[in-house]
């Protein structure tokens, strides 16, 4: 068994939230809260207090309850792969991507509590969820924030589950946001070639390792289903969608079923994205709901996004960083001692790597790695390469190796043209198609010779030990 590998998964959403209150770590709002601003603004100021996960359970007009700030600490992203809660990001990336390694299918469920009920054709509402609008300058209300997109290949039978964000348009209709190169758009292509609409399944409130991977970077061609169960420690348990012929989540709270017209679009936006900034208008293709089922009381999972740091930066911040861990260690980078994805960058722009240099262009060979494996060519702009001696989830030490062993005119390579993210707010609205990058080689040169190296502080180790246990006599209140 894995280190930190879980006996049984969490069955669904609700068995997470009896666990964060267990824990301490979920607080019952029961005063009532307008689902008009009110409730985003509440989980926003929580999280930057790093408070605990909020269960809504009053929201004006509604008599169900919204889920948020989630995954907005270390802790609780430990929790959601069961894991030691004192673990940092990087001890959860690295038990990620050792998991991964082991795929596990989903298999059929013998109940579908998402089915408890079902609204077909004129009965589709999806107003009657609590759905909030997160931000004054929003294009609306996004029901789409946490949830999973499920879409299949026509040509291949690949099926894809994704995250992308989706904007209440109408009772019965609503917008995704499909970036070119995202794989449900890759499949968009696919029926918009064979002049037909895309059966879509949407997943709405799910065991969080559904999410976490939904929304992270795996490679085009492979199931998510697959690695959600590698992560659990057990298969996904799902049934066929009710109208669509699709894998839907069988303990999930809602599911939305209808399709996706290639040639059809409506505006969707603005939205305030993890980026900090609003997100503007487009023309996006968007679903037509057909049914709904969902469970009895159902609990809607909502996220802020917005600026750093909210749940979403913690948990791309810990997908992304696994990912590109096990990736470097799938294309075989040597040498390698750590990955780290800030959130502050919301997980996707910046990473860093540390490692045990082995040869000359060893560092170099790192950097344009990050930059080629999948879960690092896209939107990443900066990449930060630093020896074994610096922790890359520590920036101070990050920062500490930038200016003091990074040469610019040695440790520099800026690169072009690189595939891009529509939310990166530095690049000109028309002209996000591409991104320039940077690698920053931070690690003292390979090939200098000892005796002119410069001599690094270190604490020495006897003295370091004889400290240590006698920490309670310096300190008598506190323990080493």
């Amino acid at each position: 068994m894995l280190k930190g590998e879980r006996k049984m998964a969490y069955k669904d959403l609700r068995a997470f939230i009896s666990r964060l209150e267990e824990s301490g770590e979920l607080h019952r709002v029961k005063a009532e809260v307008d689902w008009n601003l009110e409730l985003s603004h509440v989980a926003k100021i929580n999280e930057q207090r790093q408070g605990p996960a909020l269960l809504f359970e009053n929201v004006k007009g509604y008599s169900t309850p919204v889920f948020t700030s989630a995954l907005a600490t270390t802790k609780r992203l430990a929790m959601a792969l069961d894991l030691p809660s004192h673990y940092n990001l990087m001890e959860v990336a690295r038990e990620w991507a050792q998991r991964v390694k082991r795929k596990i299918p989903p298999k059929p469920a013998q109940t579908a509590p998402c089915r408890e009920n079902i609204d077909l054709g004129e009965k589709v509402n999806i107003l009657k969820f609590p759905i909030p609008r997160y931000y004054e300058k929003d294009g609306g209300r996004y029901i789409g924030t946490t949830h999973c997109i499920i879409s299949q290949s026509p040509e291949t039978g690949w099926i894809n589950i994704g995250t992308h964000r989706m904007q209440v348009l109408d009772q019965k209709s609503a917008g995704i946001w499909m970036i070119p190169g995202k794989h449900i758009q890759l499949h968009l292509k696919e029926y918009e070639r064979l002049k037909k609409p895309m059966p879509v399944a949407v997943a709405i409130g799910v065991d969080p390792i559904l999410f976490l991977v939904a929304s992270a970077p795996f490679p085009p061609g492979e199931c998510e289903y697959d690695f959600m169960g590698a992560l659990r420690g057990e298969p996904v348990e799902v049934v066929k969608g009710e109208t669509v012929d699709l894998p839907v989540p069988a303990n999930a709270e809602v599911i939305l079923e209808g399709e996706v017209d290639p040639f059809d679009l409506k505006d969707e936006g603005p939205y305030g994205e993890y980026s900090g900034y609003y997100q503007a208008t487009f023309p996006k293709p968007y679903m037509k709901i057909k049914c709904v089922t969902y469970r009895n009381n159902p609990i809607h999972w909502g996220c802020t996004t917005g600026r750093p740091i909210t749940d979403i930066h913690m948990l791309m911040a810990l997908n992304r960083t696994a990912q590109l861990w096990a990736d470097l260690e799938a294309v075989g980078i040597p040498g390698l001692k750590g990955v780290y994805c800030p959130p502050e960058t919301g997980g996707y722009f910046t990473a860093i790597v540390s490692i045990k240099q082995l040869y000359p262009g060893h560092a170099r060979q790192v950097g344009t790695a990050v930059l080629s494996c999948p879960s690092g060519t896209y939107s990443t702009k900066l990449v930060v390469v630093v020896d074994d001696d610096v922790d890359p989830s520590d920036l101070s030490q990050v920062w500490w190796a930038i200016g003091m062993r990074y040469q610019p005119n040695r440790g520099t390579e800026i690169l072009t043209r690189g595939l891009s993210s529509h939310i990166d707010p530095s690049l000109l609205i028309g002209e996000k198609e591409y991104t320039s990058r940077l690698i920053i080689d931070a690690t003292t040169p390979f090939e200098w010779p000892e005796e002119k190296r410069p001599v690094l502080i270190t604490l020495t180790e006897e003295v370091v030990e004889k400290v240590k246990k006698r920490w309670g006599e310096y300190f008598p209140s506190q323990t080493f």
